[in-house]
């Protein structure tokens, strides 16, 4: 058996209502991509319905259903929204173009087409395409690590949700981009992924733990550390950071490296508070669930010592969204 990978060829839908387009088209990619015709926009959204295409080379001026209103209309499904269009027009004036790019399309082509420009286009968009596919599966894999720590621990799949929804709030109040910000929120949940190499006798303990126990809990960052390991994945080197910094202290004194105030990664500083805040606030089989009163009390009290004091600020500032989000997770 043949050791060549094989790799899934891309499906493209070319949508025109002259047949001499389409067989131009078919001509210039045929060879490398999987292709399906349409002559109309409503023929278009019956084949879209039975099988989705990786992208679609769409016609503007066609009876009936002009290109616009077929966008348009992919545009306004879920399932459909993802799939990027590309204008293949006569039509070239900016008002066009404006038009067509309001109604969700990623890029045009004008006609008499090119071949190099056509294929330069597609190949773009569709690793675009792939790009984001990657980044879906990463951030899959990322979830359910995440998931697969609660089976370790004491806390729910809803703590989980809500200091990582907190911890967005934070950062996009420290002013982090809203990229950042949603990366910090999917980082989040692997902040205690470590706790998989913990010994159940341990985890699990109802009780306090002994100094030699709690050494061995303290262990946790860095086994996370070392099962997110080296990736060229922004999301899983900023779960990494995570993991290994959340436990820091602003005033040095927490671990596992002893880092103190700006040394901690600002990810790190945020998920600090928007951790602790929600395990203050839960109830635990050994503990019952404090007042948000008394939860920020200790907080304020932190500030300087536990918690960056610009992040207790943050949060005091940030307290309404962050007890709706609460409300919206709650156990």
């Amino acid at each position: 058996m043949s050791d060549k990978k094989i790799e899934r060829k891309h499906t493209i839908l070319v949508v025109d209502d002259e047949p001499t387009n389409l067989r131009v088209l078919k001509k210039m990619l045929e060879e490398h991509y999987l292709l399906t015709f349409a002559k109309s926009g409503e023929e278009a959204l019956r084949i879209v319905k039975r099988d989705l295409p990786d992208l679609i080379l769409l016609d503007v001026m066609m009876p009936n259903m002009s290109g616009f209103e077929v966008c348009k209309h992919l545009k306004s499904e879920l399932i459909t929204k993802p799939i990027p269009v590309i204008f293949v027009t006569a039509l070239s004036d900016d008002v066009d173009e404006a038009k067509g790019f309001e109604a969700g399309a990623v890029d045009y082509i004008t006609k008499p087409v090119s071949p190099s420009v056509v294929k330069a286009r597609v190949k773009t968009h569709l690793s675009l395409v792939q790009a984001d596919d990657l980044r879906r599966t990463r951030l899959q894999v990322i979830q359910r690590l995440g998931r697969a720590s609660e089976y370790k621990d004491n806390e729910t799949g809803m703590h989980v949700m809500r200091m990582s929804h907190y911890s967005k709030v934070i950062a996009l109040a420290h002013g982090l981009s809203e990229t950042a910000a949603d990366n910090l929120l999917h980082a989040a949940p692997m902040h205690d992924i470590g706790k998989i190499g913990i010994p159940d006798s341990i985890m699990l303990k109802p009780g306090k733990l002994t100094d030699e126990e709690f050494a061995v809990m303290k262990t946790h960052p860095q086994i996370g550390a070392e099962i997110l390991g080296e990736d060229d994945s922004e999301l899983i080197a900023l779960a990494k950071v995570v993991s290994l910094t959340h436990h820091e202290k602003y005033d040095g004194t927490g671990y596992p490296a002893g880092l103190k105030g700006e040394e901690i990664p600002i990810e790190g500083r945020i998920v600090a508070i928007a951790d602790v805040f929600d395990a203050l606030t839960s109830k635990r089989p050994y503990k019952e669930a404090w007042s948000v009163e008394k939860s920020l009390e200790f907080i304020r009290s932190q500030s300087g010592k536990h918690f960056d004091p610009t992040m207790v600020v943050l949060f005091e500032q940030s307290l309404d969204e962050i007890l709706q989000i609460k409300e919206r997770f709650h156990d």
